[in-house]
């Protein structure tokens, strides 16, 4: 099944945890000094915020899934909706390691399909070394061929 996902960047990441756990009247299943995350039911939503210093608003959106059978069922789909997908193995982003399919829509706006595998101990890491917040959610070098990210 199916779940959204939204990752707000915010500016006052305590003010934005006392705002979204009023909302949905439930803590974040996460909770580090830069990041939240909340897996809710309904809404059926994966929400993220953190605070690395970019500018607030979306961050990216996606779709998270239960089983790697789902997500290499996306990938066609994907294909088809007419962006250049980056498929990411094991990524480390958001606290959690994850198998991943990247794109963005006709506008821009960065898309990330995934199915999660575990928690991870920091941010983001790449191919075994750890990288910034910027990396982990910049845009798909999908020019290069490259299945990691470089900084926006």
């Amino acid at each position: 099944m199916k779940r959204f996902h939204l990752h707000l960047d915010v500016a006052d990441l305590a003010g934005s945890i006392r705002f979204h756990t009023r909302l949905f009247a439930a803590e974040p299943g996460v909770l580090k000094h830069d990041y939240a995350k909340w897996r809710l039911e309904d809404p059926r939503l994966n929400l993220a915020i953190s605070s690395a210093g970019r500018t607030p608003g979306i961050d990216h959106l996606g779709l998270q899934v239960d089983s790697a059978e789902e997500l290499a069922a996306l990938g066609p789909r994907l294909e088809a909706a007419g962006g250049a997908v980056v498929p990411q193995g094991a990524a480390a982003c958001g606290y959690a390691r994850s198998d991943k399919l990247r794109t963005e829509d006709p506008q821009g706006t960065r898309w990330e399909t995934f199915h999660t595998l575990g928690e991870a101990t920091t941010y983001c890491a790449a191919d075994g070394a750890t990288c910034t917040p910027d990396m982990c959610t910049a845009r798909p070098q999908v020019a290069e061929g490259r299945a990691c990210c470089a900084p926006r």
